[in-house]
């Protein structure tokens, strides 16, 4: 990779209900897929910078960082991805913003193959920051 080359970044927050589900959001664009919320970089953000900002923006809420637990490196779209388990601060209700219709907790044997690993690593940490490619 040169110097001037470039690549996306985002940030992404697993947060979980009482139950154990993990918070998914719909995105009401492209292919209207679930994710975690979060997403990319601002020029000049740090990775925290940017998940408290898209959680505030994509739920209305503010959220507490307990740790990143892994970065992951996904070919189609060249980017990396940082994963960070959270928790809302406070209390009260989530208000999506227009790029969401609708959030849901799911099981994490519900998710994506690859929103399953990287939750499961998550939900597991031990210390150790993980890594894999997709």
């Amino acid at each position: 990779m040169g110097f001037d080359d470039t690549y996306k970044l985002s940030a992404h927050a697993v947060i979980t209900n009482d139950e154990g589900g993990v918070l998914q959001v719909r995105a009401t664009y492209a292919d209207k897929s679930w994710g975690l919320p979060g997403g990319a970089l601002d020029l000049g953000e740090t990775i925290h910078e940017a998940l408290h900002r898209e959680c505030r923006e994509e739920l209305g809420r503010d959220i507490v960082i307990d740790y990143l637990s892994g970065v992951y490196y996904h070919r189609v779209y060249n980017s990396h991805v940082f994963i960070f388990r959270a928790h809302f601060k406070g209390n009260g209700g989530i208000t999506l913003s227009s790029e969401h219709s609708e959030f849901e907790y799911f099981p994490v044997n519900d998710l994506t193959p690859v929103q399953q690993v990287r939750v499961q690593h998550c939900l597991q940490f031990n210390g150790e920051v993980q890594s894999a490619k997709f």
